[in-house]
Parts: C-alpha cells; structure tokens; sequence
C-alpha cells in the first residue's frame, strides 16, 4: 500500500512539476511559447504528457493492486474471521465460536480475513496493513493482509454504519511466529472472562 501511495504520490508531482514548468515558460517567454501552434499545444500537452504520465500511474496501481487480492498460494495462509455488529468487531480464529475483540495474527506471514456482518453493510480497514473491504450482510469477503514486523495495528469501520460508526475501532497484534499460539490462547482467556 505504502509502495503504491509513493508512486502515486511522485506521479502527481511530476505532472504538478510539468504544467508548472510550462506555465513559467509562457509567463516568462510568451515569444518561445507562441511559436507553437494550438494543434501542438492539444497534441503535446493535452494527449501525450497525460497519456505517458498516466499509463504509468495506471500500470503500477495495477501490478501493484494484484498483489493486495487473496490468491491461492502453495501453502495456505492462516485463515481468520472479522464479524462485523453495530458498532463492534469480533474476531475468531476456527470454528468453536470463540472470539477475542482484538485480532491477533503471527507477523512477517500472510493472513486471510474472512469479514462478514451480522447486521448492516461495514467496511474492514487496517490502513497499515491492506486496502479496505466491505462487510456485506449474508456475504463474506476476503482481504489478505501481513505485518512486516510485530507490532499493534489500528484499524476501523471505513464505511458509515449508524450513530456509533465512530466508535468502530479495532486493534490488530502481530506477534513473532514463535509467540503466536501462546498470545491467541492467553487473548481467548481474557475474552472469556
């Protein structure tokens, strides 16, 4: 994600940077730009510059926007579970229907959250970490997402869901592979109490 902003980001600028450096040219020498004629002015300025500039902004958001899908891969990640409810999320890790309000994954490995709702549509959002997806009641989404490094995460409701949408925060831990298992189990007991 941050990857794609950068590129993003540089993108703009260099476009910014361009009609910046035209507008000073005909500010400054109005006789060097008047020997161009208007067919050259909406050839160059109006088709090719956006079309280089943007066919490059366009190709990486692609390569890069493929990446943040849940594809199959050889060994399947880690699957779990976001359920939405106004205005909570809870998060279960199998099918006992034990949950934690915290999502803990193991870091420097790919997880798939599995977001559903219970009620109304929400959308699941760690911006550190992936993209946002919706919430759809009677559907599920996946969303891919890994922690480089342990660590918390915040993350919200990205989509309006009623009066205490802004309340709909939510904390992912990434604990070391190796701590994993230990701090799932010790947040089931908190959860539990």
């Amino acid at each position: 994600m941050a990857t794609l902003w950068w590129i993003m980001f540089w993108g703009a600028a260099l476009l910014f940077a361009m009609v910046g450096a035209l507008y000073a040219l005909a500010w400054w020498r109005p006789a060097m730009m008047a020997r161009l004629s208007v067919g050259q002015w909406l050839v160059g300025g109006g088709l090719v510059m956006p079309i280089v500039v943007l066919t490059g902004l366009v190709t990486a958001a692609f390569v890069l926007g493929e990446r943040l899908i849940a594809r199959p891969l050889e060994d399947p990640p880690l699957r779990v579970y976001a359920q939405a409810h106004q205005w909570d999320w809870r998060f279960g890790y199998d099918d006992s229907g034990s949950t934690t309000r915290e999502l803990h994954i193991p870091a420097g490995q790919p997880v798939d959250v599995v977001v559903t709702t219970a009620d109304v549509i929400h959308s699941f959002w760690v911006p550190r970490l992936a993209g946002k997806i919706d919430a759809v009641p009677g559907h599920e989404n996946v969303v891919r997402i890994e922690a480089d490094r342990p660590g918390s995460y915040r993350g919200v409701c990205a989509e309006f869901c009623g009066n205490g949408h802004t309340t709909m925060r939510f904390t992912v831990v990434a604990h070391a592979p190796e701590d994993y298992d230990n701090a799932r189990e010790t947040a089931f007991a908190e959860a539990s109490r």
